[in-house]
């Protein structure tokens, strides 16, 4: 069985920047233990597995190299950038995932694609766990969770940058991820993304944190627009909107490759 994938690059526009995922699009569903070998094979951020559904939806699930994925951006990102360069005529592709529902991904101008993401804003901890203090070289000066990660909130844009994270002591915060976040200079806000204990030690660009991120931040900031950076090595930009219960989030992507896989 040979099976097409693509490598897309999202959040960026420059090959090598951003995050790359790949996407694999079949008629019927893979065995979840083939999807896993695959992403584990594959070993970026997230391998996105696509199928078309008799509503005219794509019923979407994302696998890290180690686990499946209840919610994913960036590879969210890449499958619309290759199915609306396949569909021509087409400007909204609506992708469904079990823990997020439908989530509608429009084509925009410039290059740019917009998804629409539910808010999934933090909330504050009654105790802060030791492995979080203990797994960040910078302490914390305000802490909250979300369904997806807990937020470490800095003082200013120098200590996310600064910043250095002890993952073993982060996986002892499973299910739970880490974001590090702080106002920006040439951005509204930026952010660093751990998650050792289900994909890797940094994840480069995460699209999925920001619908808990921009709704934070536009609360501190008195701003529904906002833009964001989150600051990886390979870096990428992010341009968000909150209005009401969503949160719009846009940005741009290039292809790396298409091939295929032989099983």
């Amino acid at each position: 069985m040979d099976l097409n994938i693509h490598f897309i690059n999202a959040f960026t526009d420059v090959i090598f920047k951003g995050n790359s995922a790949a996407v694999v699009i079949t008629d019927t569903w893979l065995t979840d233990g083939l999807m896993q070998s695959i992403a584990t094979e594959n070993n970026l951020s997230e391998t996105a597995f696509i199928v078309r559904n008799e509503n005219d939806i794509y019923d979407i699930r994302w696998f890290s190299p180690l686990t499946e994925i209840d919610f994913c951006g960036h590879a969210t990102l890449a499958s619309a950038f290759v199915l609306l360069n396949q569909i021509s005529n087409v400007d909204v592709i609506t992708f469904n995932a079990k823990a997020v529902g439908d989530v509608k991904v429009t084509r925009e101008d410039n290059g740019y694609m917009q998804m629409d993401f539910p808010v999934r804003k933090p909330a504050g901890v009654s105790e802060i766990p030791q492995a979080l203090i203990d797994g960040l070289s910078i302490e914390p000066l305000e802490v909250l969770l979300s369904e997806q990660a807990y937020f470490v909130i800095y003082p200013n844009e120098a200590d996310v940058l600064a910043v250095k994270q002890n993952s073993e002591q982060l996986k002892k915060l499973a299910p739970y991820d880490v974001v590090v976040t702080a106002a920006g200079q040439k951005y509204d806000f930026i952010s660093r993304y751990f998650w050792p204990a289900n994909g890797g030690d940094e994840d480069p660009v995460t699209g999925s944190i920001h619908a808990g991120l921009a709704p934070f931040w536009a609360d501190r900031l008195g701003k529904t627009k906002l833009s964001a950076y989150q600051a990886s090595i390979r870096g990428g930009e992010i341009f968000c909107q909150v209005e009401g219960n969503r949160v719009f989030v846009s940005g741009q992507a290039i292809k790396y490759l298409t091939g295929s896989i032989e099983i």
